[in-house]
């Protein structure tokens, strides 16, 4: 039986490890050829080493799958034209991206640096731009093809300490949307994961209290693979009716995020002053605002 994705080409982002690496093998299971873009740098960025990337391939060709390996960043116009000129040299083609690589530089805000911020901004925002707009050319020719980017709850909803990731985050959203609207008339789709999975780059967070040990064991249960079959079906050609959305997977379950819409108005003959806005304006407002909680203060359950 043919695979979801049996034929496609697929290049994976960040595929040396974590949610990238098991995405790049369900592709792989499911039929597709796969491109491994890694540079096998730490969290953070720094360093790298080619070794992630040829594990994950190493267990693609134990199953009978076919992957080439890349080491091109995301995070430069030119290096990122790389990535999918490497799809084109080993497969022939492009069918779809997955924009899952990502580092983290976690800083209060007030005590976030200029490099904290560009260089988390370049890697999640910019890459996913610079990837897909590599990608969009190819797309538009051959009149298909397919865009997944992962954003976070830290973006869609907030989360401490992450001025920079959360920005990139909620930004990719904005760029999936665009993306989707622009390149419909070529078939083409794009739609983003906000995933939850224990991972390198949760494995920073803090557990000294009671509360923070029982939140990191919550998180521990939800393993990077369950966010894989969401990838592959928005890869697939069963997904052809599902473009602009944002979805997040939380172990078994699967949710459809929400998306910016007005919730309350209120109107004035004649105008508002600073006076009447603070009056009357914001009192008939304040019943409806959204509140200053984090992912954590939403999802308040345990993952099922």
């Amino acid at each position: 039986m043919a695979g979801l994705v049996e034929g496609k080409v697929v290049v994976v982002t960040g595929a040396g490890g974590g949610i990238g690496r098991e995405i790049a093998i369900m592709m792989a299971n499911e039929g597709a050829k796969v491109i491994i873009n890694d540079l096998g740098v730490s969290v953070t960025g720094e360093g790298g080493s080619a070794t992630p990337a040829e594990q994950t391939k190493a267990i693609i060709n134990q199953r009978g799958g076919e992957a080439a390996i890349n080491t091109d960043s995301v995070s430069g116009w030119n290096s990122a034209r790389k990535i999918i000129q490497c799809a084109l040299d080993n497969f022939g083609r492009i069918d779809g991206i997955v924009n899952n690589a990502g580092i983290l530089r976690d800083v209060i805000f007030h005590k976030m640096t200029e490099d904290d911020w560009t260089s988390v901004i370049n890697v999640h925002l910019s890459g996913s731009f610079y990837t897909s707009r590599a990608a969009a050319e190819h797309f538009r020719k051959q009149e298909s093809g397919t865009f997944v980017h992962m954003s976070s709850t830290s973006g869609l909803i907030g989360n401490f300490g992450q001025a920079n990731y959360s920005a990139a985050k909620l930004g990719i959203t904005a760029l999936s949307k665009s993306i989707a609207l622009d390149m419909q008339r070529y078939n083409v789709r794009s739609n983003c994961i906000a995933p939850f999975a224990w991972s390198r780059m949760t494995g920073s967070i803090p557990a000294t209290t009671e509360a923070e040990k029982a939140r990191v064991a919550k998180i521990q249960q939800m393993t990077p693979d369950k966010n894989a079959p969401m990838a592959v079906f928005l890869t697939s050609d069963q997904a052809k009716h599902v473009s602009g959305q944002v979805f997040a997977c939380r172990n078994n379950e699967i949710f459809l995020m929400s998306s910016p819409r007005p919730v309350r108005s209120v109107h004035r003959d004649g105008g508002w002053t600073p006076t009447s806005v603070a009056e009357h304006g914001m009192p008939a407002l304040a019943g409806s605002f959204m509140p200053l909680d984090r992912s954590g203060e939403v999802f308040t359950w345990d993952p099922i």
